[in-house]
């Protein structure tokens, strides 16, 4: 739910704010509100040159970067061919973690559940944003700046997975505050603020920012550090499945439009990759 509504805020805040503007403004909500509980909850920062240099690993490709080009691609591209470019994340996270990560072998089961996964997606968005990819020019930039947003985030779930234990809330807070200060230059940059559509944005957009800051940036970091610890990278790139899913079910719920047939096809596909590639494979003589 936290990251399958940040599409939609998304949507409504760069329809009256730059890109930069977005990401640095949801950075700064976020690094805000976890930098607060730091202080209630005297917790001290992470100790150690090489965490710290894996944080700001973190804040670049894991935040600041594919923030950056989601924001962009979207004022571009149709929706629906984003979220099947994003889906590129989790086969991504497979192979990587395959090399990379110890205990996270690439096994016929995990490939074909990612596979399965995959068609879903399709299914659910539909085919025909498929005969989108290609073209030229802006648009063809613009599926290549998602399509490697979708990449940042499969590596960046291996260096987060690397990284050196420590405070999920105070590693979120620093990482955000990192990723804020790395785009404040661009969002006050001339060259972007001409392009604003409007001197002053709505209220609706100002919200959209800070919900994006609240809940996708700041608890979604959270959870993430949470579930890469606990679960590893190719269970946490499963995620990229069901946020379409949520998407639908968002729209369905509080935007009064229509739950189709193959909405539940693309369900039940997802659901059953999901399950295909977590089952637990008996080694004879184990």
């Amino acid at each position: 739910m936290l990251w399958g509504s940040s599409f939609s805020l998304t949507r409504i805040a760069v329809a009256q704010l730059t890109p930069p503007m977005v990401v640095m403004g949801r950075n700064a909500v976020a690094a805000l509100l976890l930098g607060t509980l730091l202080l209630l909850w005297r917790r001290g920062l992470p100790r150690g040159r090489r965490v710290w240099a894996y944080m700001a690993v973190i804040a670049v490709i894991g935040n600041a970067m594919p923030f950056l080009l989601i924001s962009w691609g979207q004022q571009r591209i149709d929706s629906g061919l984003a979220g099947i470019l994003m889906a590129a994340m989790p086969l991504v996270t497979l192979v990587l973690a395959h090399f990379f990560i110890d205990g996270e072998r690439l096994a016929r089961h995990k490939v074909a559940g990612f596979v399965v996964g995959f068609v879903g997606i399709v299914v659910l968005i539909g085919p025909s944003a498929l005969a989108e990819l290609g073209g030229q020019g802006e648009t063809l930039v613009a599926q290549l700046a998602v399509l490697g947003a979708s990449i940042c985030y499969a590596v960046n779930t291996i260096v987060a997975r690397r990284k050196p234990t420590s405070d999920v809330y105070a590693t979120s807070a620093v990482v955000l505050g990192m990723a804020m200060l790395l785009t404040l230059p661009m969002a006050l940059a001339p060259v972007w603020q001409a392009t604003l559509p409007m001197p002053e944005p709505s209220a609706a957009a100002l919200w959209a920012m800070v919900l994006l800051g609240v809940m996708s940036t700041a608890a979604g970091s959270v959870v993430y550090f949470k579930l890469i610890a606990a679960a590893g990278p190719t269970f946490l790139s499963l995620i990229n499945y069901l946020i379409p899913l949520w998407a639908v079910m968002i729209g369905t719920l509080f935007m009064a439009e229509r739950l189709a047939w193959h909405h539940l096809l693309a369900l039940a596909l997802i659901l059953l990759g999901v399950a295909v590639s977590q089952r637990r494979v008996t080694v004879p003589g184990a």
